[in-house]
């Protein structure tokens, strides 16, 4: 998915139908700020069209949009934090989330023996 596609879905979640010159930098922060959240919270932004980036959307719009909502206040995305169904999701992202190749196998079974 293209930025632009996923910057046309935010929007559409959010409700926004167009946005002022103020409001580009607050959407821009909004935006960076869900998806440094998710990656700061140990899940990466998986590949386009699976059933992991279905996920990972809707955590990121629900970040998004808590963020929007709450500009100018404080306590940002404390109350999603909160919540169990959003915090499932993001478990559910984490346990799923690739590990990485350590490089401690050995041959090109994985060290299966095989």
């Amino acid at each position: 998915m293209e930025l632009g596609e996923v910057r046309a879905s935010l929007m559409a979640y959010a409700r926004i139908d167009e946005l002022s010159p103020e409001e580009e930098a607050d959407f821009e922060d909004c935006y960076l700020g869900a998806v440094g959240y998710l990656e700061t919270a140990g899940v990466s932004c998986p590949e386009v069209g699976t059933l992991r980036w279905h996920q990972y959307m809707r955590c990121l719009k629900a970040l998004f949009l808590d963020d929007w909502d709450h500009r100018g206040t404080a306590g940002g995305a404390q109350g999603l934090a909160d919540n169990p169904a959003f915090r499932r999701r993001i478990n559910q992202l984490k346990l799923t989330e690739a590990v990485p190749d350590s490089g401690t196998a050995s041959g090109e079974d994985g060290g299966n023996g095989g």
